[in-house]
């Protein structure tokens, strides 16, 4: 699409921060005329000049943005998630006909999207939420995107979106992931391996500091090394330029001047959330948003490691030896937090009908986008290969892989544990793959717990129906203990004793 500064804008975006300014530029370096809306001049004027020369316009009064733009209208925004979302699109109804289209680019919660959905589409408008990953230079020079829903509209803007999505080997990181919420959806899973691979990569700076007493630039180096092998990833790349970073006029690495409590924006609790609302567990992702939560509390952190002394000594290692286990250490819980999110997009895609394709969302997640890795090509492969595959350790090649590095991940946990050393990730890992490859868990237990207390019932190993059993005495009579079949298999139906 060939267009000139003066012709009339085919694209508005509302929210000019640094993702949504950075996509209208990447959208005018593709030769589309785009037009911006903030109330924020200051946000117009920084448009303006980095956008000189390029069909970029910017407005601070929405009614004349939405006037100027071609019809039918194509609206997207990029704001903070929550009540302002419904406070611009409440202001932008009115300006709008029938059929134009308005898209959430932000991080909205998907149940907020289906909500919308359904109220802008009875609007007469259409909706569509799309995921944007990438931060700062993906936006500009190439994201990965999730758009779900309105199918219609979306094959209307997916010129536009594969035009500035990053490339691989030839093929754009954008693809319809599937109706009603389904693209945020997937970006909040994307958001939650997100927090796992972070969590990961901070305690493994931990064991290089602390449990091996190497300086940064001996771990800035081992970092380097890692990001040129098969952990290759946005993440490490990111991490090695941070190790490099001086604190402006002094000699020491700004990263030693920052305070060491994380924020959230809260999508890898949302994944935690839900992923608990379907009862299947993400324990790696779990941790991750966990210790964000816990290194917020410094000052009490600081207070029990002066009354309990220092949790963390030395590793008694040999450092080369256990440089190569830590590598495995990693790669193996980085399969595990892909795996973990994975299944949960499986899962979500049969309970909420979102007809997730896995090695398309692998696909779009190779570039641009924050978690993209090396790995992400195996996981595709998985993927193209089996597309109903259950679980991505069920793979034969994952399997491979993952028997390869478990070693090094029970010698890290291991040295680790008995150090003092913190490596919760690591530890929920490992904890999470040993009791998946459990055949015989010791929930049995816990089930016969249940019923003891509270007459929740159980069922039996080859035995049709729900039970349960008077545990204790009745009436000091031994005699009495039995065992009693619930009927109509409800474990809120009250047990029936059999006739004596």
């Amino acid at each position: 699409m060939s267009v000139t500064p003066a012709s009339k804008p085919s694209f508005g975006m509302i929210g000019l921060g640094t993702m949504g300014r950075n996509l209208l530029l990447n959208m005018a370096d593709h030769g589309f005329s785009v037009a911006g809306y903030d109330k924020d001049a200051a946000k117009i004027a920084l448009l303006a000049k980095e956008g000189a020369g390029k069909p970029v316009a910017g407005f601070t009064d929405l009614a004349t943005f939405v006037s100027g733009l071609q019809t039918p209208r194509a609206v997207m925004m990029l704001v903070p998630a929550g009540p302002i979302v419904d406070s611009v699109i409440a202001e932008l109804q009115p300006l709008l006909a029938p059929g134009d289209i308005i898209i959430d680019g932000g991080n909205s919660h998907f149940t907020d999207t289906e909500r919308r959905a359904k109220a802008v589409e009875a609007a007469g408008f259409h909706f569509f939420g799309m995921g944007v990953s990438g931060g700062e230079e993906g936006a500009r020079f190439g994201p990965s995107m999730m758009p779900g829903g309105d199918k219609e509209a979306y094959r209307v803007m997916q010129p536009l979106f594969e035009a500035i999505a990053a490339q691989v080997e030839g093929q754009p990181c954008v693809t319809y992931i599937g109706p009603g919420a389904a693209g945020h959806f997937v970006k909040m899973v994307h958001n939650g391996i997100e927090y796992g691979l972070m969590q990961l990569i901070a305690e493994t700076y931990a064991v290089l500091k602390t449990g091996l007493g190497m300086d940064n630039a001996a771990i800035g180096q081992v970092f380097t090394q890692w990001n040129e092998g098969r952990l290759q990833s946005f993440l490490l790349d990111i991490t090695k330029d941070i190790f490099g970073f001086m604190a402006p006029g002094t000699n020491h690495l700004l990263l030693d001047d920052i305070k060491d409590e994380a924020r959230s924006k809260g999508t890898g609790k949302w994944t935690s959330q839900v992923a608990m609302d379907l009862e299947l567990p993400v324990p790696t992702i779990d941790t991750a948003v966990a210790l964000r939560d816990l290194s917020k509390y410094k000052a009490l952190r600081e207070q029990l490691a002066g009354l309990y002394g220092p949790a963390a000594g030395k590793l008694p290692v040999e450092r080369g030896a256990f440089l190569g286990q830590l590598e495995q250490a990693f790669y193996f819980s980085m399969v595990i937090t892909y795996a973990q999110g994975m299944q949960l997009l499986s899962k979500a895609s049969t309970d909420f009908s979102y007809e997730l394709n896995l090695a398309d969302i692998a696909k779009i997640w190779r570039g641009g986008c924050i978690i993209r890795s090396g790995f992400l090509g195996e996981i595709f492969n998985a993927y193209q290969h089996t597309p109903g595959l259950a679980h991505l350790l069920l793979d034969e090649q994952v399997q491979q892989l993952v028997n390869e590095a478990v070693p090094g991940s029970r010698a890290v946990v291991a040295a680790a544990a008995t150090a003092g050393l913190a490596l919760p990730g690591y530890m929920a890992s490992l904890s999470y793959f040993d009791t998946f490859r459990t055949a015989r868990m010791p929930s049995n237990l816990i089930q016969a717990q249940r019923d003891y207390f509270g007459a929740h019932t159980y069922e039996l190993i080859g035995k049709e129906g729900v039970f349960h059993t008077q545990w204790t005495p009745e009436h000091e009579d031994a005699a009495n203990k039995q065992q009693v079949q619930v009927q109509e298999h409800g474990a809120d139906k009250e047990p029936v004793k059999p006739n004596s």
